[in-house]
């Protein structure tokens, strides 16, 4: 489904955030990038959807490479990849309804997506997605209105109305609570397992990713220095990839409300400062 050749990231500073990472991402797999900040974890997602430019290497989606294609290719391609961001990406302004539809803008005309007049088709699957994740009583309120896990459950819908084959999603639990944090993971999940998604998910949190994640990468430096499963992570490999620390604590999955948990979606998080996020 995905895979990187030789993927290098030299800013013109010098630095080296990428430094010819390989990697295969089959069909269906949820993997998590886990690594220390400055490991070149969201350099690597932007680089696969060209949000930033690699210096050199090759992406592969489905066969397609994304690398070096131009403006008209590289926004069809963008349609196969869906991305959840930490910071949401919402326009606070308009309502979910709104956003979500959002995920459309790269099927309709100028025109249609200017004055917001999107097919029934998709206005059906907006409201079958809300309705997936617990919002579908909210259609109308503005993106500002919400809650940070309702917020990200937006941002998911968003994503997932592209009709994507790979899911990029970047730190999607940072803002959030511990138990909204789990919510969200499992939610991204399973949406992964009903359509058969390939996901890249970067995250700093080492026990959400062992526990929701299939696969797991470990960045250092902008290197690779794991790549396995989630109860390969022993604190000889932790320390390997975040330096020296008593690794045993962190590496202990926390199973209470792990299972049969209530997925509450009136949650109360607390909203972070915003960005504005326009629609691209």
């Amino acid at each position: 489904m995905l895979r990187l050749d030789g993927l290098v990231k030299q800013y013109p500073t010098g630095d080296l955030a990428l430094k010819g990472v390989d990697l295969d991402v089959p069909k269906g797999q949820v993997m998590a990038l886990i690594g220390p900040s400055g490991a070149g974890k969201s350099t690597l997602i932007r680089c696969v959807n060209r949000l930033v430019e690699p210096s050199s290497g090759h992406v592969f989606l489905g066969g397609q490479e994304i690398t070096g294609i131009g403006k008209g290719a590289l926004r069809r391609a963008r349609r196969r990849m869906g991305m959840i961001f930490q910071e949401y990406a919402l326009v606070e302004r308009l309502s979910v309804m709104e956003n979500v539809l959002s995920g459309r803008l790269g099927y309709v005309s100028f025109w249609r997506s200017y004055f917001r007049k999107f097919p029934q088709s998709d206005i059906d699957e907006a409201f079958r997605l809300l309705e997936r994740v617990g919002l579908d009583h909210m259609v109308d309120k503005r993106a500002d209105e919400l809650s940070g896990g309702q917020r990200q459950r937006v941002g998911i819908c968003r994503a997932l109305i592209q009709d994507p084959q790979l899911l990029l999603v970047d730190e999607p639990t940072a803002s959030l609570d511990p138990k909204t944090s789990r919510q969200i993971m499992r939610l991204i999940c399973e949406l992964c397992a009903e359509r058969d998604l390939a996901a890249v998910i970067n995250i700093h949190d080492v026990m959400l990713a062992q526990m929701f994640a299939q696969r797991i990468v470990g960045l250092r430096l902008g290197e690779i220095v794991y790549d396995g499963p989630p109860d390969g992570l022993t604190p000889d490999v932790l320390t390997e990839i975040y330096g020296e620390e008593d690794w045993e604590a962190t590496i202990q999955k926390d199973e209470d409300g792990e299972e049969g948990e209530p997925d509450d979606h009136h949650d109360d998080a607390e909203r972070p400062d915003e960005r504005m996020a326009g629609l691209t």
